[in-house]
């Protein structure tokens, strides 16, 4: 499973970054971004991640 960001509601607030961190990360020019590939053990805290965005800016596929 992959996160998918849309950037242009993202408000690069870094949350999912802080709570998953094996599933988003901020590149250099504080761009969010999915991985690849979420791994198994990281799945539940990316889906309430998912969940948690303030401003539903992450979907899963």
């Amino acid at each position: 499973m992959r996160a998918q960001i849309d950037a242009s509601v993202c408000v690069v607030c870094g949350m999912c970054v802080a709570a998953a961190p094996e599933a988003f990360f901020m590149d250099e020019k504080g761009r969010l971004h999915g991985v690849e590939e979420i791994p198994a053990r990281s799945l539940d805290d990316a889906l309430q991640v998912m969940e948690d965005c303030p401003v539903g800016a992450i979907s899963m596929r």
